[in-house]
């Protein structure tokens, strides 16, 4: 595992795999940046790094756009491996059974470094001297209620007993000059606590770590269960701790590296301020605005010359999909094994905007566990549809493993020819649980109370087939003999085609 420390190693990294398009020209905060960095997720291009922001050229800053999206390598998922410590050539499966690998660690804890070694301390605005506008936060979607700073930042909260500290992304909006407007659902991680201020009647000590470590985005979008520490947890994926210091206003422990840190308190319900409209996740233009959670700042530390993330919410690939996609698919692979069920891999196709989870489920399922398909998918509802794992999974697919569930393609083939077209055999519906609300079908009900129906569409075979009849696959692979196979490999440029691509 090579554990990158800061955001600024993983520039680097991406910078030597020919992964980052450097950007001198002058390029206008306002919307133009943005619809590059749309732009990017369309056409898979190298992640953008913008120098010369209109208004901020003489400050050093800089914006980094598609930190975690699909890469223009040659290796499409070589941000999100790099992020992790593998290999930028790494596959989906190969990351998401790191991640599991990880969840049967003990946690790792941070570890303090003396104030000055953290690079986050470098510049310090307290009390009347904080300016959330002296960074060149963009406007990103021409229908934007205001300028987000956080898309890609950690929000790092504590219960008021010190027992549970969360680190989560959530997106914050600049109200003014040191107050951020913050969706804080309350099924969240971060609602549940801010739920435990609210009891005490006090405001919530926060600190936003933006431009931090580029595994801590990763972990901070997985389901991990309540009470746990996403920075213990990235701590057992690398084999050590992450390093933190004191923040200056509130008594919470921030990423040393980070770029930017933004200290001070959530207010209680009574005080709102207008948010949105924001795209999301879904794929479609938002066009409201609501009252939100109110964090007032108290401090603002940053880095020389610091780098902002910045993620172009909307149609897939982007960050939303690919963070969500694989940790939730690694939490969930991890939970159906613990329970003993015989599932091979799982994964979001990031196609799918994180509405679509695919199962893999192991060839032999029928023989070894004596169940039937609707058996097994009850199970693995059980599994699957309480607590937070339920938010993103609202249509589930379970296919065989001769399968990869991480080809598009495949999946889409599989569907389409093994799943009935019936509710007795080919679909399984469920009462309502946890559900994200951002979904354009859900009722206005639906989405208020974060509780819809769930499906699991039903693509297995070996319940209806004895063994030595199920239907093979008609793949390179399973139609000619192995010596035919090696040849047209090993001559496959000499007939004249290029070299495959990596994938």
């Amino acid at each position: 595992m090579k554990h990158l420390k800061s955001l600024r190693e993983f520039v680097d990294e991406l910078a030597r795999i020919g992964d980052l398009q450097q950007i001198e020209q002058e390029v206008d905060w306002n919307l133009e940046a943005g619809a590059v960095l749309r732009r990017c997720y369309d056409l898979q291009a190298p992640a953008p790094l913008f120098t010369n922001l209109t208004g901020y050229g003489d400050t050093g800053f800089r914006l980094l756009g598609a930190p975690g999206a699909l890469s223009a390598s040659g290796f499409p998922f070589a941000r999100i491996a790099l992020a992790l410590g593998l290999p930028a050539s790494a596959t989906g499966q190969q990351i998401v059974e790191t991640l599991v690998a990880a969840r049967g660690r003990p946690g790792i804890p941070p570890v303090r470094v003396p104030r000055e070694q953290a690079a986050c301390k470098q510049n310090v605005m307290l009390g009347a001297d904080v300016d959330l506008y002296a960074f060149p936060t963009p406007l990103v979607h021409g229908n934007d209620g205001g300028r987000y700073i956080q898309t890609y930042g950690m929000n790092i909260v504590r219960t008021p007993d010190g027992s549970w500290t969360n680190w989560s992304i959530n997106r914050m909006m600049i109200s003014d000059r040191n107050t951020l407007a913050c969706l804080i659902p309350a099924p969240q991680h971060l609602g549940i606590i801010r739920q435990q201020w609210i009891e005490r009647g006090e405001p919530m000590p926060i600190a936003l770590a933006i431009g931090v470590e580029p595994g801590l985005p990763w972990v901070g979008g997985m389901p991990l269960p309540e009470g746990a520490d996403e920075s213990h947890f990235l701590g057992a994926l690398f084999g050590e701790g992450i390093e933190v210091v004191p923040a200056e206003t509130v008594d919470l422990l921030v990423p040393a590296t980070a770029e930017i840190v933004v200290e001070g308190h959530v207010a209680l319900p009574d005080e709102t301020a207008m948010e949105g409209p924001f795209n999301e996740f879904p794929g479609y233009n938002a066009i409201e605005a609501s009252p939100k959670a109110v964090f007032h700042v108290s401090a603002i530390t940053y880095r020389d010359g610091a780098i902002q993330p910045v993620v172009a919410a909307g149609p897939p690939v982007e960050e939303d999909h690919t963070i969500i996609g694989t940790t939730s698919a690694a939490e969930i692979l991890y939970l159906l094994r613990e329970a003993g069920l015989p599932i091979s891999s799982a994964w979001y196709n990031f196609e799918a905007a994180v509405h679509w989870l695919t199962l893999a489920v192991r060839q032999d399922w029928h023989e070894t566990t004596g169940l039937g398909s609707h058996e097994l998918a009850e199970r693995i509802a059980a599994v699957i549809f309480h607590g937070k794992p339920s938010v993103n999974a609202p249509k589930i697919l379970l296919v065989e493993d001769d399968v990869d569930i991480t080809d598009l393609a495949q999946v889409v083939w599989a569907f389409a020819t093994r799943s009935h077209p019936d509710v007795e055999r080919g679909e399984f519906h469920y009462p309502p649980a946890v559900s994200d609300q951002l979904a354009v079908y859900l009722t206005a009900e639906e989405s208020r109370t974060f509780m819809a129906g769930k499906v699991i569409y039903n693509c297995l075979l070996a319940d209806l087939y004895p063994v030595g009849k199920r239907p093979v696959k008609g793949s390179f692979e399973n139609g000619w003999p192995t010596e035919i196979q090696q040849r047209v490999l090993d001559n496959w440029t000499s007939y004249g085609f290029p070299a495959p691509g990596n994938r």
